[in-house]
């Protein structure tokens, strides 16, 4: 049997329906090299793989041809600087989340907030959020008290992990959004599920757990409750910001009016769409504790 050469190996891939790049990956994976590598392949497009090779890849590219994330296979995914291990107990982390994480950023950069600020993060999963801006904040030379939360036992396995390996001190609870959460914070910010139970987008996400994409028939049911819950926890003047799906921000900016939250507004993602949205609880005793 003649061995494949590293081209005609990722021309393989593509057969099976493989984006050029996750066969490269893919490839450099089964290879034992970093993702970062794939100037390797340029260079040593006519190397022959060895047959272990040749059929580790093939195993590879048929789990990812079969709609398995490219993270759960090589067990890891880059969110804003960071590596972090992933698996099938957490969702993948989204490019689009890390608006989430430079909106925070930026509101704990706001005149009234204190050097060591108190910080909430709902449904951690990964840890994504919560370690992305404990890191940003320790490299700026800042402390946090961040505690993340979620209801997977597993989840929280997998976000303690993500926190021991980078170092990072960020405290976790099991809890089923705020029921189980004592204390007060600057910042609450959540990535809940925000997925309508019928969309038909769901059949693409199958391999990533159920739980932590939808939310109800409108996929606002999580979301109605963390608006709700949010106010006996936050300071005065401190901010909820919530990811929503790509058509949800008039309705969320409606529910965190009717609660009472001030300076509602929303940040876009990188393809433009509204896809955060926050508000403001009241600094002054005299405003509403809820509206509507």
């Amino acid at each position: 049997m003649n061995q494949l050469t590293v081209t005609q190996a990722l021309a393989n891939a593509q057969t099976l329906g493989l984006e050029r790049l996750d066969g490269q990956l893919l490839l450099l994976y089964a290879l034992g090299k970093p993702g970062d590598a794939r100037a390797w392949l340029l260079a040593h497009d006519t190397d022959e793989l060895n047959d272990e090779i040749t059929q580790a890849f093939r195993a590879l590219s048929l789990r990812r041809a079969s709609g398995e994330p490219l993270a759960y296979i090589v067990g890891s995914k880059e969110f804003f600087g960071l590596k972090l291990q992933v698996d099938s107990r957490v969702l993948v982390p989204r490019p689009d989340t890390e608006t989430l994480v430079q909106w925070s950023l930026d509101l704990l950069q706001a005149p009234g907030i204190p050097a060591t600020p108190e910080i909430l993060d709902l449904g951690t999963g990964s840890g994504a959020i919560a370690l992305a801006i404990a890191h940003s904040l320790q490299s700026a030379g800042r402390q946090a008290h961040i505690l993340a939360v979620d209801a997977s036992a597993d989840a929280l396995l997998v976000a303690r992990e993500n926190a021991r390996q980078l170092a990072l001190n960020v405290a976790f609870l099991e809890s089923h959004w705020l029921h189980k959460v004592s204390g007060h914070f600057h910042l609450i910010v959540s990535n809940p599920p925000y997925i309508a139970a019928a969309d038909p987008h769901l059949a693409a996400l199958a391999h990533e757990p159920l739980a932590a994409l939808t939310a109800g028939e409108d996929g606002l049911n999580d979301i109605r409750q963390i608006i709700e819950q949010a106010p006996a926890h936050l300071r005065p003047g401190g901010w909820l910001l919530l990811e929503h799906g790509y058509d949800q921000a008039e309705r969320v900016h409606d529910l965190l009016a009717r609660q009472g939250f001030l300076e509602v507004q929303s940040r876009q993602d990188l393809a433009g769409i509204a896809r955060c949205s926050g508000g403001q609880w009241p600094a002054s005793s005299d405003q509403p504790e809820t509206a509507g």
